[in-house]
């Protein structure tokens, strides 16, 4: 009896899976030949064929047969899913400036156009057009960082996590290194100053408490071992309350008093006041650089608003080690985001970092301003509203450090609010907000103003006046 029963559901799936269109019957499908004409045949008969196989496995699981047109369509889903980039630019609504989610600083106009023309052809990276010999990429970007922070001397390298690592290795291997036990932290990606320690070779003496560090527990955990000294900006999170710490000018004394140097990870780090801007205190490179580190560790890409970028700068002595260090060829910047990084870094000598740098136009932007763009956007949905709201910073930057904004406040009740969220997001250029009690909010101050327009017409798009 179960014998029969089997049967009777092997036989209907045998019928099925020999009914499945052949490839070559799929690929003269006049809806297929028409949509794939300027694809290779290779890439086409290995796509038919695994849609095919997937259309048996479902068969065999014993889900229904797809009809020839269903199967058509899926394959060419699957074609333009595998054929189109996937990295896309997006408009970032979402009230954090810094969102590391969605690529941290958006660049200046005169930054892209400088990574394009150095992209275009070849580019004297390391080659003196004086002499004619071999050059050092450093020579495009040390002076600016240099002149700007007051440093001996500077590196850069692919990112800031990407320096660290650098800096410990070519000078604190097999050496100790203390650091405040509540700066031994852990930041966005799983990156822990612990496991950079270990990597590097460098072992790591943490001294004091999570909430509380005096400078006689580094006085105290120094040993023959001990190489340096190291202060790590909490760049996402803060301590409040009963807390105490060591400030980079007392390290430097100590530093100073037991022949060791002094390494400061600055994480974002900015070479603008951010209290100008209502903004809590952000550490400034120029202060690392006065306190008297011996090395100084920054992004390029958060507070800076350039490209992806570690930037080491600091006594010549070290920065000349970190250049011979054979990790350095490894972790070294490409031509495209130094040449992005050296207009980035002139905005800052030109005093116009406020008017040129994205990351910086939204943080200056008075609140009228943002208030009457969030208007404007609002008309574009009928039961749009305009309420008070905050910004982040964001990207390891400010902690807790927030702007005034004005949000465009879209309701409707959960299910609907999603579906709205999603057909921004599928937007020719995706829109990306934040859903937050039953309400999709879109920040007007993460948004460049000349991308209003698509915000608009994305909102009138998806149904709305």
């Amino acid at each position: 009896m179960k014998y029969a029963r089997l049967l009777c559901r092997i036989k209907p799936m045998e019928t099925e899976l020999r009914n499945l269109p052949s490839v070559d019957k799929v690929l003269t499908d006049a809806r297929f030949a028409r949509s794939t004409k300027s694809y290779p045949h290779e890439l086409l008969v290995d796509i038919v064929r695994q849609q095919l196989e997937q259309e048996r496995q479902s068969i065999m699981s014993g889900k229904t047969r797809a009809s020839l047109e269903e199967i058509v369509a899926a394959i060419l889903d699957r074609l333009e899913a595998i054929t189109k980039p996937s990295l896309r630019r997006v408009i970032n609504a979402s009230g954090v400036i810094l969102h590391t989610n969605l690529g941290r600083a958006p660049l200046s106009e005169e930054a892209l156009a400088a990574m394009e023309d150095a992209s275009r052809g070849y580019a004297n990276l390391e080659f003196d057009l004086i002499s004619g010999e071999r050059g050092s990429r450093h020579v495009h970007v040390e002076s600016l960082l240099c002149q700007l922070t007051g440093a001996e001397a500077a590196l850069v390298v692919n990112n800031n996590a990407a320096a660290v690592l650098l800096g410990l290795t070519a000078l604190a291997k097999r050496k100790e290194v203390i650091v405040s036990r509540g700066q031994a932290v852990e930041i966005g990606g799983g990156f822990r100053i612990p496991d950079v320690m270990r990597q590097s070779g460098a072992k790591l003496v943490e001294v004091g408490t999570t909430n509380r560090t005096y400078a006689r527990d580094f006085e105290e955990a120094i040993s023959p071992a001990t190489v340096a000294l190291m202060r790590v900006h909490s760049s996402n999170f803060r301590l409040v309350g009963f807390t105490s710490e060591v400030s980079l000018e007392e390290m430097v004394s100590i530093g100073k008093k037991h022949d060791l140097f002094v390494l400061d990870d600055l994480g974002s780090g900015s070479l603008l006041d951010t209290t100008i801007f209502g903004l809590a205190p952000e550490p400034m490179v120029q202060q690392s650089v006065k306190a008297g580190a011996s090395l100084t560790f920054f992004s390029g890409d958060k507070l800076l608003g350039g490209p992806q970028a570690g930037i080491i700068i600091g006594e010549k002595q070290y920065v000349d080690k970190l250049k011979r260090h054979p990790l350095a060829r490894a972790l070294r910047i490409d031509k495209t985001r130094l040449a992005g990084l050296v207009v980035t870094l002139l905005h800052y000598l030109k005093e116009e970092a406020v008017l040129k740098i994205p990351v910086w136009r939204m943080i200056a932007a008075p609140l009228k301003e943002v208030e009457k763009r969030a208007g404007r956007l609002a008309k574009a949905y009928v039961d749009a509203r305009v309420i008070d709201g905050e910004t982040m910073v964001g990207g390891g930057s400010l902690p807790g450090g927030s702007l005034p904004t004005r949000l465009v406040a879209i309701g409707g009740g959960s299910k609907k609010i999603q579906e709205i969220s999603r057909k921004l997001r599928l937007a020719k250029v995706p829109i990306i907000g934040r859903i937050d009690k039953d309400q999709l909010l879109l920040d007007p101050r993460t948004v460049l103003p000349e991308e209003d327009e698509i915000v608009i017409k994305a909102l009138s798009n998806i149904g709305y006046k």
